[in-house]
């Protein structure tokens, strides 16, 4: 007992360190005989789906070999890997958010989604910030937004009282960074060609379209060259001669 229970103030050592209390057990030993209290059927008892090798029990979902229910249901529909979902939000609220003093923006400090989701404009921006043109006539303010998307009749408020828009692409990391504020990384350019297309139209203020190269204050040498690259295949010609029609 005297090695369990040490003095707290003796010194720990090597020489005199000791398992805890209660903390080893003796290996409980199955199939020994009778006499052990554990052989014959070593505690499984007799035949049954929990006296068979394995863990005795079945995997989830198991009805004892009836149709599971997730069979019996019909299934309809899909689910998109590539579905994004954006954090909406509409003109009457950033108005009202510019009165109360929370929300501020200027050519060269534009409203991005790191500045909504601080003051509270959106809880979460999601996949990225839609603009939506809702109660368009209480806006008031001319303002300088970038979200990801933008509605034509969001476009069409904001630009008749004198702000600007300019659609951004963000992934998953660009969105983290640009929230985090965050400059140290250069952020992902749209691959899918429907990002493509989307962000290289002038309609949509794409911010790499050459409207918006030429008129966003806040471009980045890297976008022009985008630009040039993305748009390139509206100039390329192929060959059909030598083609053999099917």
């Amino acid at each position: 007992m005297s090695s369990v229970f040490r003095s707290r103030s003796a010194r720990i050592t090597l020489s005199n360190l000791s398992p805890g209390p209660n903390s080893q057990h003796a290996q409980k030993r199955l199939g020994r005989g009778q006499g052990s209290g554990r052989g014959g059927t070593s505690g499984r008892g007799h035949k049954g789906q929990k006296a068979r090798a394995g863990n005795g029990k079945p995997k989830a979902g198991f009805e004892g070999g009836q149709t599971p229910i997730t069979k019996r249901f019909p299934k309809k529909g899909f689910v998109n890997p590539n579905r994004k979902v954006y954090a909406p939000i509409n003109l009457d609220r950033i108005q009202h958010w510019i009165d109360q003093g929370r929300l501020q923006s200027s050519p060269e400090n534009p409203i991005t989604a790191r500045e909504l989701l601080l003051s509270g404009c959106i809880h979460n921006v999601h996949d990225g910030i839609k603009l939506l043109g809702d109660n368009a006539p209480f806006l008031k303010t001319p303002i300088h937004i970038i979200p990801s998307r933008a509605s034509q009749s969001a476009i069409k408020a904001v630009e008749s009282v004198g702000g600007s828009v300019f659609c951004q692409y963000y992934n998953p990391l660009a969105l983290r960074d640009c929230v985090k504020s965050r400059e140290d990384r250069i952020s992902a350019a749209p691959t899918r060609r429907t990002d493509i297309l989307w962000y290289t139209n002038w309609r949509n203020r794409g911010y790499l379209s050459p409207e918006a190269i030429v008129k966003n204050p806040k471009v980045e040498e890297r976008w022009k060259e985008l630009s040039k690259q993305l748009l390139s295949f509206k100039d390329q010609t192929f060959d059909t001669k030598g083609i053999k029609k099917m």
